[in-house]
């Protein structure tokens, strides 16, 4: 089966410097979780991903589609939900008007989009507070509705930076349940984190970028297995975590 997202030899990067150099990497059915320090090019790979950025060289494909120009890229958008670490929104908006305007922004169908828009507020248990202005809800519920306006119509490629960022324990635990939803549904998605064990629980593959590279790119028990005698780390995955950091300099 034909990856959903794929970068082939990315170059990527803001103003003179770049971030990202000669990143390969495919983006199939299932989550991935993309993890790495501050810095190493995980929100620069997203953007990129999202379409937000171009590629400065290499290929980005989306569901098959190569991705050369704003015109291809309004095209695949239909098929991409993106939450961004900080996402702007309209104060005076419910939670219900702004998943319906991101709705309406990706283009899902004005005659699915109310049970989608209604969908995808109940999977982030947000049902009760649908009316409730945007202004006044705390940090975690904004990040619900954030994940809620990334899931609206299910698109096939799903993109969130940090959406655990603000959740408590007991929240977690819901989006991890939410992922797995999601995967059954055939969709790919991708999370960027800084939280090792909601990989460790949830994530079907894992990619660790350092340096604007790819150290290491596969399955969680393969990082366990990456882990040195003498790594640090509370966990067998953080200690592989840590593990394929310290040998950075040689890719995945």
């Amino acid at each position: 089966m034909a990856s959903i997202a794929t970068v082939s030899d990315l170059r990527q990067g803001y103003g003179r410097r770049d971030v990202i150099r000669g990143l390969d990497l495919a983006v199939d059915a299932g989550v991935l979780g993309l993890l790495g320090p501050n810095g190493a090019g995980k929100t620069t790979l997203l953007r990129t991903l999202a379409t937000v950025a171009p590629p400065r060289e290499g290929l980005l494909k989306i569901c098959g589609a190569p991705v050369r120009s704003e015109r291809d890229a309004r095209k695949v958008r239909r098929q991409i939900g993106y939450l961004p670490q900080d996402f702007g929104y309209f104060p005076a908006f419910t939670v219900e008007d702004f998943v319906h305007y991101c709705a309406w922004l990706r283009g899902v169908p004005k005659a699915s989009a109310d049970v989608a828009v209604n969908e995808a507020i109940e999977c982030v248990n947000l049902a009760d507070r649908r009316t409730a202005k945007l202004r006044s809800l705390s940090g975690g519920m904004l990040r619900r509705c954030g994940i809620a306006a990334a899931i609206v119509g299910f698109p096939r490629l799903i993109l969130l930076d940090e959406p655990t960022a603000g959740l408590d324990p007991a929240q977690r635990l819901e989006f991890r349940a939410l992922l797995r939803m999601l995967k059954r549904r055939g969709l790919a998605v991708v999370i960027s984190t800084h939280l090792v064990e909601d990989v460790a629980a949830v994530c079907d593959t894992v990619a660790v970028m350092s340096g604007g590279r790819l150290v290491f790119h596969g399955l969680p028990d393969e990082l366990v297995r990456a882990a040195v005698a003498d790594a640090v780390g509370d966990t067998h995955i953080e200690r592989g975590y840590m593990s394929v950091l310290a040998r950075g300099g040689r890719p995945a």
